[in-house]
């Protein structure tokens, strides 16, 4: 009985969360609202409409359409392209499943713990159901957030949530291959409140404990990339290696596919870095070209060194090169010169080898498609580099590797942490992990009745 239980409530429980979600909703969405005052972090964000500026607005919203981009159907399709052709179809589910809870929770609370005034270590509960957000037409006002003062509010939620979207769907290719479906719908839901909107809070709001410390992250490498890696790291322990793996060749389904999401994703990153400007201006076309000059070092670093230690070079390779380029100049792009950019480049592409490689066997876990070998490492790497070579006529600031070292180690500990407690939580309650036969079936058939011809 209680294998059933745990079996049809894993099934149900997360259509009923959503549901309540939604059916919590409080009045106030259904009337005008008088406007809001921030005090906590003294500004009113209710403005006049002439103050939005329209070029701003449309790169911003180009941007957001590019970031999401990056995930649907990028990230989907550089996974499923790198998992076996049983399961497919499964890890597809699996990312756009995590859009569309991440959009619903991000609406109910994520974004108001993400980036409403609260503590040093959170933000509050303002703006919930997007409460915050204002458009009068009649009164020619809405409302804007500091953190971009030229654009709608509504362009600045989406774009983060283009951002909240595609980090916990990173952590899908840790355990691709195993992990239940409504395991992961627990999974995601927990891990934005408890661990993603917490990090973004502490670095990107202006009164978060590690930006009052000077830690520096443009775009999110520390954020997205080793808060995904670490926590991919952590749940390819939990959940435990692939039948098969390290005895067998686990040979992935179609590179081609993969090939064609990494190129989705590299274009998309010119949104995910130029856009974390806010404004189209110099700083959104350095961080765009910087971007460039990354991914092309990276690809080529990590082709070199696969060429020297393998004897040939792979569209994997190239594929996972130019991945850990842009991971790496993630949190640098809108401080470093172009220069730089090559050089971190350069090291990340030889650094997240060895993280993909070496480091991956040191660490004995079955990270199916190297997500902290390429996210955790990369933004490690960029973190660090970005402390050392951030330039103050670029970004107005000088970086400080001490305070890069400080906020990848807070992030580190955290996401570890806190990811290892909802994992056991949701193995408690519903189990993480399929059976022996229905992970030798495959995750197409066994969890979605569907199946590639």
């Amino acid at each position: 009985m209680g294998s059933i239980f745990r079996a049809y409530w894993g099934r149900v429980a997360p259509v009923f969360f959503c549901a309540g979600l939604l059916a919590a909703q409080p009045p106030a969405l259904a009337q005008p609202a008088a406007p809001t005052t921030f005090t906590a972090s003294g500004y009113t964000p209710l403005v006049p409409a002439a103050q939005i500026s329209g070029g701003d607005t449309a790169w911003m919203i180009t941007a957001t359409v590019l970031v999401l981009l990056m995930t649907l159907p990028g990230l989907a399709l550089f996974y499923a392209g790198m998992v076996r052709k049983k399961n497919i179809l499964s890890t597809m589910a699996q990312v756009l499943a995590v859009a569309a809870l991440v959009t619903l929770l991000w609406f109910g609370i994520g974004y108001s713990l993400a980036f409403m005034p609260g503590t040093p270590f959170i933000g509050g509960t303002e703006g919930a159901w997007l409460d915050s957000l204002k458009f009068h037409k009649a009164a020619g006002t809405l409302s804007v957030h500091p953190l971009a003062p030229t654009v709608p509010e509504s362009v600045f939620v989406m774009f983060q949530l283009t951002f909240a979207i595609i980090t916990p769907a990173l952590i899908v290719g840790a355990f691709a291959e195993r992990i239940r479906f409504a395991a992961l719908f627990w999974f995601v839901a927990a891990w934005l409140l408890l661990v993603y909107a917490p990090v973004a809070h502490w670095v990107w709001s202006s009164e978060g404990w590690l930006a009052q410390r000077g830690a520096l992250d443009f775009a999110g490498g520390t954020v997205v990339h080793i808060n995904a890696g670490v926590a991919g790291l952590v749940a390819a322990w939990m959940v435990g290696p692939r039948q098969g793996y390290g005895k067998v060749a686990l040979m992935p389904a179609n590179l081609g596919m993969t090939m064609m999401g990494a190129s989705l994703l590299w274009v998309g990153w010119m949104g995910f870095n130029g856009g974390s400007a806010g404004a189209a201006d110099g700083r959104a076309g350095m961080a765009m070209l910087v971007t460039q000059l990354a991914a092309a070092a990276g690809a080529l670093s990590w082709m070199l060194v696969e060429w020297l230690v393998r004897r040939t070079p792979t569209l994997l390779g190239l594929c996972s090169g130019a991945v850990a380029g842009l991971v790496a100049i993630t949190p640098a792009s809108g401080f470093v010169s172009p220069a730089s950019a090559v050089l971190i480049g350069l090291v990340a592409g030889l650094g997240c080898y060895w993280g993909a490689t070496g480091l991956k066997r040191l660490l004995r876990a079955d990270d199916s498609l190297d997500v902290f070998g390429v996210h955790g490492m990369g933004g490690l790497i960029g973190a660090l580099m970005t402390g050392w070579l951030a330039d103050p006529r670029i970004g107005g600031v000088s970086g400080s590797v001490l305070a890069q070292a400080e906020a990848a180690g807070a992030t580190v500990l955290w996401s570890a942490g806190v990811t290892a407690l909802i994992l056991w939580a949701v193995n408690g309650l519903i189990g993480l992990r399929v059976t022996e036969a229905q992970e030798n079936d495959g995750l197409d058939l066994s969890q979605h009745g569907e199946r590639v011809a």
